[in-house]
C-alpha cells in the first residue's frame, strides 16, 4: 500500500485525513472544501476503505490536478483503522480530519492554525460544528448519558480535531470500538496532554446523509430516531 504522490521536501503545515467508503457522489464536496481553504500549505490524505463504487476514479481525477492530495486504497477495515492509516501517511506536525459527507468553511484551517500558534501550550483543539440539514436529524445518542440524545454541536466530532501528530502517535491513534471512536480518543488524550474546545463554527456537519453511522447506532440504542 503506497500513496500516489510524494509531498514536497519542505512539507505542509497540517495534514487533513479523509476516510471514505462508497461515497463517490459526496467526495467532491469534501475535497473541494479543503482546496478552497485560505491556508494553502496543507496535505490531504484520502484513505479509500474498500469502496466498490466510483470512488477510485474520483480520487484519481482530483490527485492528477492537485499534488497536495495523496490517496491509498485498502480492504474494508472500518473508520478507526482507516484513520490510523491516514495518520501514518501524514507529513505535517499537526493532523486534522474531515468526513467524506462533511465540509470545511474556507477559513477553517487558517483559523485553527492561528489559534494553535497563539496557544503553543495546547496539544489538541476540537469543536466548532455548524449543523446543516433538518433540525430533527441534528441530534445523536449521548454516549456520556445513556438513553438520551445530544445536539451534534455539543459532541466530540472527529472532523473538528486538530492534534499534534506526535500526540496521536504516543496514544496509539484511534481504537476500534462499537461506536464513539472520537470520544474515546479525546478522553485518552486529555489524561496526558492539553486539550481545549473552541467555538469557531467552521466545520460543516451535514445531517442529511442517509447512511450516517451515528444514526444507525442512535436508533439501535434508543429504539427510535433521536429526539
Amino acid at each position: 500500500m503506497t500513496p500516489n504522490r510524494i509531498i514536497a521536501p519542505d512539507g505542509p503545515s497540517i495534514s487533513v485525513v479523509l476516510c471514505t467508503y462508497n461515497r463517490a457522489r459526496l467526495l467532491p464536496r469534501a475535497i473541494r472544501s479543503v482546496q478552497a481553504q485560505t491556508l494553502s500549505d496543507w496535505q490531504l490524505v484520502v484513505v479509500d476503505d474498500g469502496s466498490t463504487d466510483a470512488t477510485p476514479s474520483v480520487l484519481e481525477a482530483f490527485a492528477r490536478r492537485d499534488a497536495r492530495i495523496v490517496f491509498v486504497r485498502q480492504r474494508n477495515r472500518g473508520l478507526a483503522m482507516a484513520r490510523n492509516v491516514g495518520i501514518k501517511l501524514a507529513e505535517a506536525p499537526f493532523v486534522t480530519f474531515v468526513d467524506s459527507d462533511d465540509a470545511y468553511r474556507p477559513e477553517h484551517l487558517a483559523w485553527r492554525m492561528r489559534y494553535l500558534r497563539r496557544h503553543p501550550d495546547l496539544d489538541m483543539i476540537y469543536g466548532g460544528v455548524e449543523a446543516v440539514g433538518p433540525k430533527e436529524r441534528q441530534f445523536v445518542v449521548d454516549l456520556e448519558r445513556p438513553g438520551r440524545s445530544i445536539h451534534v454541536s455539543r459532541c466530540y466530532v472527529g472532523g473538528t480535531f486538530v492534534v499534534r501528530r506526535s500526540v496521536l502517535e504516543r496514544v496509539g491513534g484511534f481504537r476500534r470500538v462499537p461506536f464513539g471512536e472520537d470520544l474515546d480518543l479525546v478522553k485518552r488524550i486529555e489524561r496526558r496532554f492539553s486539550v481545549k474546545r473552541v467555538g469557531k463554527k467552521s466545520y460543516r456537519y451535514y445531517c442529511d446523509t442517509s447512511d450516517r453511522l451515528c444514526d444507525t447506532f442512535t436508533e439501535r440504542l434508543l429504539g427510535s430516531k433521536p429526539r
